[in-house]
């Protein structure tokens, strides 16, 4: 498989964990010791995997709510052989994100190893 191929196999992975709440496929694509940050809450939202994961264990899934699922990948980008950035974007309730995801290929796998987004409310 090619490096494109497995970095979107892994964030087609995260739009799945995400809209579905599955934290077991969220520590798969996560790096044990990624970051999880946002500006956009004040003071600065800054989580370890540690504290992210509960977080979205305890989310009712948009799945659930029967809600259309909205997500893209805008660009993947490569610094080297283990060394990737994807712009993403997803909806969940009435919220998007623009997630800006660096992914580091570690023992032959790739995962992410920081999320850093934008939140915006949609209004439709």
């Amino acid at each position: 498989m090619s490096p494109y191929d497995a970095v979107c196999r892994v964030l087609d992975a995260y739009f799945d964990a995400l809209y579905y709440c599955d934290t077991d496929k969220l520590t798969q694509v996560f790096h044990p010791r990624a970051i999880y940050a946002t500006a956009d809450e004040q003071p600065l939202l800054y989580r370890t995997m540690e504290e992210y994961v509960p977080v979205v264990a305890a989310r009712t899934s948009p799945a659930s709510r029967g809600e259309a699922r909205i997500d893209a990948v805008e660009s993947i980008e490569f610094a080297g052989e283990n060394t990737a950035f994807a712009r993403a974007r997803c909806a969940i309730g009435d919220r998007q994100f623009t997630d800006f995801l660096t992914l580091i290929r570690s023992a032959g796998e790739w995962r992410i190893i920081a999320k850093v987004f934008q939140i915006e409310v949609r209004t439709s």
